[in-house]
């Protein structure tokens, strides 16, 4: 055992387990065993032969997809992609003791393909979220990705969630605008700044997924969650001082999806 790896916690394992389809999972598998769980790892991905052959995908598109339209950074933190999705396990972690045991991109690929195509019994997943080969070259931009430091390079560089922490936005007329952007979990401005008085805040949404805007502390206002193409606003009086604007929808917040308002 002195070649392998060191067993990471049992939590970690719990994340791949979740991501596993379930025939490839058995009464007796131990979250705790490593090499039970990238047994069964191999397992899933040699029985579901969705694995792409090297070459054939579109990497850039994959990461597209995950990050934006396909909408999985909503729900998954993976960190080469700049999203921080909390509903649904960190794919970073999950596949992490796969990697240090030596299975490569394709391995991590072919589970993914199949946890599209087949989502778990009352998963938050949407059925067919991307198909085709939308959903080949999803799952073969995870496969490179998850669980594997560092930043993309090339083109792969150009696309995923940007940080807009530092972005920062004025409130004019008596109005304050923060849109969401278009992918991921986040707002177009990190930092905010309005005069004290009555003010108007309002969030377009130009994305697929569904936000609000809010303010803490808690009752200072709250708009109502929109879709693409609404917006989320609500009007209220703030004194002097600093608060925090954040989505309210489950996840988001925990996701990166707030920003400092200082009001003068």
């Amino acid at each position: 055992m002195s070649g392998r790896p060191a067993l990471r916690p049992a939590a970690r394992a719990d994340n791949l387990r979740a991501l596993l389809p379930r025939r490839t999972l058995k009464s007796s598998w131990r979250p705790a065993l490593v090499v039970a769980a990238t047994a069964a790892l191999a397992a899933g991905a040699a029985g579901c032969g969705n694995a792409t052959e090297a070459g054939t995908a579109d990497l850039v598109n994959g990461k597209k997809l995950f990050a934006g339209d396909g909408q999985c950074g909503a729900c998954h933190t993976l960190q080469r992609a700049g999203t921080k999705g909390t509903q649904g396990p960190n794919l970073d972690e999950a596949f992490a003791n796969a990697r240090e045991n030596g299975f490569g991109n394709s391995v991590i690929e072919g589970v993914v393909r199949d946890q599209i195509s087949h989502p778990r019994r009352n998963s938050i997943m949407k059925p067919d979220l991307v198909t085709g080969n939308d959903a080949r070259d999803v799952a073969a931009y995870v496969g490179e990705a998850a669980g594997n430091p560092g930043k993309d390079g090339g083109l792969l560089a150009t696309v995923g969630v940007q940080d807009t922490s530092n972005a920062s936005t004025a409130a004019k007329g008596g109005k304050l605008t923060i849109p969401a952007v278009a992918a991921g979990l986040a707002f177009q401005f990190g930092k905010a700044t309005a005069p004290a008085g009555k003010l108007t805040i309002e969030m377009p949404n130009p994305a697929s997924v569904q936000h609000d805007i809010a303010l803490k502390p808690p009752g200072k206002g709250k708009g109502p969650t929109v879709g693409k193409g609404g917006t989320s606003s609500f009007t209220t009086t703030l004194k002097a001082g600093t608060y925090e604007y954040y989505c309210s929808v489950p996840g988001h917040e925990q996701g990166g999806m707030k920003g400092t308002l200082t009001v003068k």
